[in-house]
């Protein structure tokens, strides 16, 4: 054969690996995990790009079923696997299972009143991954650190017991995060700090009784912040010390401050039920300034996404008709409202991912001008109040009861 035919060749070979290394690395950077509650910018939002919007008439292909146990906890995705957190037989308990596949592949737990207050109850907090340990805070302050691989316990706390942590009516219902060293959970007046390897206190705030919301990583005036909600107002702290930076007086019924505050720069949105509302403050040495506040976008405990200067989020009470709305960011007037009742949503490649109270999934162009869905599919029957997860090309729905499905929406498979 001659020379240059094998430098062809050889060339050609060259070429296609190169084009293979590519798509993989294109593959790479559309898949996602989701390894805490509202995915890995605690925003609410994937940036998966090659997933598939539109299903036939049947609905996205199921991959795998599960049962869970009774709650409202969100899954988490990470490392190729899907944690769950539910109650069954007068437990909590955590399981792991291939996200892929839904094998189950560890289960852990610890005793647990099931809370059923006014709903089905069971724990509402979601588990956080971090590394090789998966962080679990249960509704009554029992607060775990787990291996990843095995589920082997690392260390355990009841910080209820142990240090007289208060725990609100309806128990502690924001997740784990995860800032450097330190694990920070919403509890007391503005939050509590562990060291994450040994789970001894490292901060810990005054007594009060604190709001449902997670912990939400910022940066205020160059250094590292949290925003924690109380049953009367949503604050920052400084992560590293729990040293107040700012306060809003936010008095909502019962208490129930669950939704995630947004921030960008120095303003802050927040949002609550029970006729409340919502309002956007303007934080100016320290101190908040009302630019808007308005009763018509109340978030229960549904958190919005921000999107291209809109909100997007459901309007009122899971016992009431709530609406999905269109709201401004800068006026808080609504651009469109779409009777869809009580649900909950993520968003990803600029579209909105819902799940109705019903069970019906839905998803939509995130757009200033209407709703209107590309996709809908009836995935779960009973009661969902917990918001879908897409993570990988794969979205994980789960209703009260504790059955968790997988949908297969990866693009080319």
């Amino acid at each position: 054969m001659p020379a240059n035919s094998l430098d062809f060749n050889t060339a050609l070979r060259r070429l296609c690996l190169l084009w293979m290394s590519a798509l993989i690395f294109v593959s790479t950077l559309s898949a996602e995990d989701w390894p805490n509650y509202l995915g890995p910018r605690h925003d609410g939002i994937a940036a998966e790009t090659n997933w598939l919007d539109r299903w036939p008439d049947a609905g996205p292909t199921v991959a795998w079923r599960a049962e869970v146990g009774v709650g409202f906890s969100a899954v988490t995705v990470a490392k190729g696997r899907l944690f769950a957190l539910g109650h069954r037989d007068g437990r909590e308990q955590v399981q792991c299972f291939d996200a892929i596949t839904g094998k189950s592949i560890w289960k852990q737990d610890y005793a647990a009143e099931l809370g059923a207050k006014f709903y089905e109850g069971g724990p509402g907090s979601t588990p956080t991954v971090d590394q090789d340990r998966v962080y679990v805070l249960s509704r009554w302050g029992d607060v775990l650190c787990l291996d990843v691989a095995q589920g082997k316990i690392h260390w355990q706390r009841q910080l209820a017991r142990e240090e007289e942590a208060r725990v609100p009516g309806w128990g502690l219902n924001g997740s784990p995060l995860i800032h450097g060293q330190l694990v920070i959970l919403n509890i007391g007046a503005a939050g509590w700090a562990l060291d994450k390897t040994t789970g001894k206190t490292v901060w810990k705030s005054a007594d009060g009784e604190a709001g449902y919301s997670t912990p939400l990583p910022i940066t205020w005036r160059g250094q590292p912040h949290v925003v924690v909600s109380s049953d009367s107002a949503y604050s920052a702290v400084d992560a590293r010390t729990g040293t107040a930076a700012w306060s809003i007086r936010w008095l909502t019924r019962y208490g129930v401050n669950a939704a995630s505050a947004i921030v960008r720069g120095d303003e802050v949105f927040i949002s609550s039920g029970y006729s409340k509302g919502a309002g956007l403050f303007r934080i100016r040495e320290g101190e908040p300034v009302e630019v808007w506040r308005q009763r018509q976008f109340r978030n229960q405990f549904s958190s919005a996404v921000y999107l291209d200067g809109r909100l997007y989020g459901f309007d009122g009470d899971s016992d009431s008709r709530a609406k999905l709305k269109c709201v401004d960011w800068k006026t808080g007037e609504a651009a469109w409202e779409h009777e869809l009742g009580f649900g909950s949503l993520t968003a990803a490649a600029g579209k909105l991912i819902v799940l109705t109270a019903g069970g019906q999934l839905l998803v939509a162009p995130a757009s200033p001008k209407s709703f209107q869905p590309i996709a809908r599919a009836k995935v779960l029957e009973g009661r969902c109040w917990t918001a879908p997860v897409l993570a990988n090309g794969r979205i994980y729905c789960r209703n009260a009861a504790g059955d968790l499905v997988c949908l297969d929406v990866r693009a080319g498979r």
